[in-house]
């Protein structure tokens, strides 16, 4: 299905490829300055560079002035007056000796109480026993 080209398409393509015709021409020179052995000529260039605008010391201090205003303003509408002084540190909570003695005693319990559910009950300790003499009774009796 052909498409028309509006004249405005057509004029963007041909200054699109006018441009690349340009890119193209000082690559070209570079390229031959390399082979006449003179690398380090600069291609011509197609625009001259701009001048840098000089600031009069009266104008950056009237920029300087407006722009502390800017952030002062700023500054009085969050409210906050300096975001590097935080608010004061949580003091250090410290423990009592008595808060101590009652963690360390209450510790100890807790360890005793694991050491007790670990050991065999007397029953078990008296079936184990007798088991083992069964064992050993058994291979001196066969």
């Amino acid at each position: 299905m052909p498409t028309k080209l509006t004249e405005e398409v057509i004029n963007a393509a041909i200054q699109g490829f006018e441009n690349q015709k340009v890119h193209i021409d000082s690559r070209i020179a570079e390229l031959r300055a390399m082979l006449d052995g003179h690398a380090d000529a600069a291609p011509a260039a197609a625009e001259a560079p701009r001048k840098r605008r000089k600031m009069s010391v009266a104008a950056r201090k009237r920029i300087a002035a407006a722009q502390r205003k800017r952030w002062a303003a700023a500054k009085k509408q969050t409210g906050s007056s300096s975001p590097a002084a935080p608010a004061a540190p949580k003091r250090k909570r410290r423990l009592s000796a008595a808060g101590r003695k009652r963690i360390i005693e209450a510790t100890k319990k807790r360890w005793a109480m694991q050491r007790a559910q670990k050991q065999p009950s007397p029953k078990t300790a008296a079936r184990k026993a007798v088991r083992k003499t069964e064992k050993e009774a058994a291979p001196a009796a066969s």
